[in-house]
């Protein structure tokens, strides 16, 4: 039986997903997906060298930022327009 987070990496390989898809599809709270993602992300850099972890950030709405920091979390709002229509980011495994 595999892991929640096996799954999590197993789905990533497979291609890009955002915190809620894989959510929904393992029937988990998006928070605790987030958690999973900061282990599965770091496991995978450490790990093979031929996999990496990749993240496609998020971009606001309106006006199209995305020079966001740090996707963990999904930030709640644009640092240049304030908006609160951020996307979430995607995260793949390539």
């Amino acid at each position: 039986m595999e892991t929640t987070r096996q799954r999590i990496a197993e789905t990533l390989r497979e291609g890009p997903a955002t915190a809620s898809d894989l959510g929904e599809s393992l029937s988990l709270p998006t928070p605790v997906v987030y958690d999973h993602l900061d282990h599965v992300s770091r496991s995978v850099d450490d790990g093979d060298a031929d996999e990496r972890f990749l993240v496609a950030p998020p971009e606001c709405r309106d006006c199209g930022f995305d020079g966001f920091d740090d996707p963990f979390p999904a930030p709640s709002r644009c640092p240049e327009c304030k908006s609160e229509r951020v996307g979430e980011p995607a995260f793949v495994i390539r």
